[in-house]
C-alpha cells in the first residue's frame, strides 16, 4: 500500500486524475505483476480501514491538505478496492469466480459514486470513474460468459425438474444488464453536476456515454442509445454542456462512430455517412482496429449513398476487410450478378454479425445497373440526322438485349421477360436508370441525357 498511496498523494498534489485512476486499476503494471497480491497482503479485513486512514494521512500530510470528510470517502473507496483485489487474486488461484469479482467491483463503483455525492470528490478525479466503469463492464461480460458456461451443464434430479421455471436466454447477459444500470448512475452523476463548467463533472460525460453505447450494442439493444442522445441534446441546447470539440479526440472518435452506426442501423445512410466520415477524419490512421471498425460501416454507406466502391489501396492495411469487401466490389464493378450472390453468401456470417448484410445486399442493384450500362454502351450510336453534328447513343434498347445480359450475368439461368421488365422498372424507380419501358414494342426508351445517373452516361 505504501507505493499506492505515494501515487495517491502525488495525484492530489498535482490534481492529476489519471495518476489517481491508476491507483484503482485491477491490472498490475508490467513491471509489477504481483502488485495486487502485495496490496492484499499489506493489511487484513479487520484493520483495513484503519491502515488506509494511516496511509492516506501520512502520505498526503506534506504534499496537500485533504478535507476530513473527503478522506473518509477515499477510505471507503480503497477498502472496497482492497476487497475487489482479493477476489481477483483469489480468482487467479482458482478460489473465486468472475461473478464474485464483478460483485466486488460493483461495490467499489457504488462507493466511488457515493464519494462524489456525499464526500465532495472534486471534478479533476473523474478519470477514476473511467477506470471503474471500464472494468465494471469487462467484469460483467466475463461473469456472464462464466455463468453461461456453467449453465451448459445438463441438470439432473430435482434441478432438472425446476429447469422449466427459468429462462436461460433472459439470464444470459444478466450481469451486463445490471452493469448498465450502474453506468447510468455514473452518467447521471456527471450530467447533473451544477458546478461551473470548468470545475464540472460534465467533462466525464462522453467517456461514460461511450461505455453505455458499447454496453447497449453488446446487449443488442442499440436503440436505447437514442435515449442517452436525446438527454444529451437537451443539455446541449441549453448551453449547459462543454462543446464536443473540447473533449479528447479519442472520446470524440468513439462518440461519432457510434452515432454513425446508430443512423446506419436506422437505414439513414446519409446521416450515417456524415458521422462516420467525421470519425474517420478524427481517427489516427495507425489505430488500425478503430479505423477498421469505422470502414466496416462507412464502405456500405458510401456504396448506397454515392455508389463508391473501396479500392485495394484503401483496404491494403486491413486484410479482414479485403477478404470481406473486395470480392463484392469486383463483382459490382463488372456487373457479375452470379458471383456477387456467391460472395455475399460466403461472407454471410460475418456480414450478419456486423449488421451490414442487408445493406450490402442492396449492392446487387448497383451491380445490375453496371451490367445494364454495359448493354447501353455496347449498343453504340444512332445514325446522326442531317441537322445533328454530334453522335447520340442509341437510346431505344430492346428488352431482349437486357434479358440476354441479365441471363449471362446470372450464370446462364433462364429469365423470362416479365421478370426482366420488373427488374428494369425497379432500376428506373430507384433512379439508377432514366427512361421508360415501351411494352407494346418490347423496348426500353432511355434518356438521351443521363441514362445512368452518376456514371457519366
Amino acid at each position: 500500500m505504501n507505493e499506492q498511496f505515494e501515487e495517491f498523494a502525488q495525484a492530489h498534489s498535482l490534481r492529476h486524475g489519471y495518476i489517481l485512476a491508476q491507483t484503482l486499476s485491477p491490472v498490475p503494471p508490467p513491471g509489477q505483476p504481483n502488485k495486487l497480491r502485495q496490496i492484499l497482503q499489506s493489511t487484513n479485513s479487520h484493520s483495513v480501514k484503519g491502515d488506509l486512514k494511516h496511509f492516506i494521512k501520512t502520505k498526503t500530510a506534506r504534499k496537500v491538505k485533504i478535507d476530513h470528510d473527503e478522506i473518509n470517502g477515499w477510505i471507503e473507496v480503497y477498502a472496497a478496492y482492497w476487497k475487489a483485489a482479493g477476489e481477483i487474486v483469489a480468482g487467479e488461484e482458482g478460489k473465486s469466480s468472475w461473478t464474485k469479482v464483478y460483485e466486488a467491483w460493483k461495490d467499489l463503483t457504488s462507493m466511488l459514486i457515493r464519494g462524489y455525492n456525499n464526500h465532495g470528490f472534486e471534478a479533476w478525479t473523474i478519470p477514476t470513474l473511467y477506470m471503474v466503469g471500464k472494468y465494471l463492464r469487462l467484469f460483467a461480460i466475463k461473469s456472464d460468459a462464466e455463468r453461461s458456461k456453467q449453465s451448459e451443464v445438463v441438470p439432473t434430479g430435482s434441478a432438472a425438474l425446476m429447469q422449466d421455471d427459468f429462462d436461460p436466454e433472459a439470464d444470459e447477459q444478466a450481469q451486463l444488464r445490471d452493469c448498465e444500470q450502474h453506468l447510468k448512475r455514473i452518467f447521471t452523476l456527471c450530467l447533473n453536476d451544477r458546478a461551473p463548467l470548468e470545475e464540472s463533472r460534465k467533462w466525464g460525460i462522453y467517456y461514460i456515454i461511450n461505455l453505455l453505447f458499447k454496453t447497449y450494442f453488446k446487449l443488442n439493444s442499440a436503440s436505447l442509445s437514442r435515449t442517452i442522445l436525446k438527454t444529451l441534446a437537451v443539455y446541449n441546447q441549453k448551453g449547459d454542456m462543454p462543446p464536443l470539440e473540447s473533449f479528447p479526440k479519442s472520446q470524440r472518435v468513439t462518440f461519432k462512430y457510434y452515432e454513425g452506426v446508430l443512423f446506419f442501423l436506422e437505414e439513414n445512410y446519409t446521416e450515417a455517412e456524415k458521422y462516420l466520415v467525421e470519425a474517420w477524419d478524427l481517427c489516427q490512421k495507425d489505430a488500425r482496429t478503430n479505423s477498421e471498425r469505422i470502414l466496416t460501416y462507412l464502405i456500405p454507406c458510401r456504396l448506397l449513398t454515392s455508389h463508391v466502391l473501396p479500392t485495394k489501396k484503401l483496404l491494403e492495411p486491413y486484410p479482414r476487410l479485403q477478404e470481406l469487401f473486395l470480392p463484392l466490389a469486383k463483382c459490382i464493378r463488372s456487373g457479375d450478378l452470379r458471383n456477387f450472390d456467391i460472395a455475399l453468401q460466403s461472407g454471410e456470417d460475418q456480414f450478419v454479425k456486423r449488421r451490414i448484410y442487408l445493406t450490402l445486399e442492396r449492392g446487387r442493384d448497383i451491380a445490375l445497373r453496371n451490367l445494364l450500362r454495359k448493354v447501353f454502351i455496347a449498343g453504340g450510336f444512332d445514325e446522326p440526322k442531317e441537322s445533328e453534328t454530334t453522335r447520340v447513343r442509341r437510346t431505344r434498347v430492346p428488352v431482349a438485349e437486357f434479358q440476354a445480359a441479365i441471363s449471362m450475368g446470372s450464370g446462364g439461368d433462364s429469365i423470362d421477360t416479365d421478370e426482366v421488365e420488373c427488374l428494369l422498372a425497379n432500376m428506373i424507380y430507384k433512379d439508377l436508370m432514366k427512361g421508360y419501358i415501351a411494352r407494346e414494342r418490347g423496348i426500353v426508351v432511355l434518356s438521351k441525357k443521363g441514362a445512368f445517373p452518376g456514371t457519366g452516361l
